[in-house]
C-alpha cells in the first residue's frame, strides 16, 4: 500500500509540474527581420568571396555523387 501511495504521489507531481509552464511567444515587428543576418555561401575562408570557385566546387561535388558517372553507365560512359 505504501508503494502505491508513493507511486501515485510521484505521478501527480509529474503531471502538475507542467501546469506552471508558460508558452513562449515571439513578438514580431512588421517589416523587420529579427534573426541572424545571412552571408553568401562563398563568403569566408574556403572560397575567399569567389563565387565562381564556389559554383565549380558544387558542380564537382554533384558529379562525384552521380552514380551513373561513377559506374561508367552515364553520358560518355559505357552502356
Amino acid at each position: 500500500m505504501r508503494h502505491r501511495l508513493a507511486f501515485l504521489a510521484v505521478c501527480a507531481g509529474a503531471l502538475l509540474a507542467g501546469c506552471g509552464e508558460e508558452r513562449p511567444t515571439t513578438a514580431y515587428k512588421q517589416g523587420k527581420y529579427q534573426g541572424k543576418a545571412d552571408t553568401d555561401p562563398w563568403a569566408g575562408e574556403a572560397f575567399k568571396n569567389d563565387k565562381a570557385a564556389w559554383e565549380n566546387a558544387i558542380r564537382q561535388r554533384n558529379q562525384a555523387q552521380n552514380e551513373y558517372l561513377r559506374m561508367g553507365d552515364g553520358p560518355g560512359g559505357k552502356l
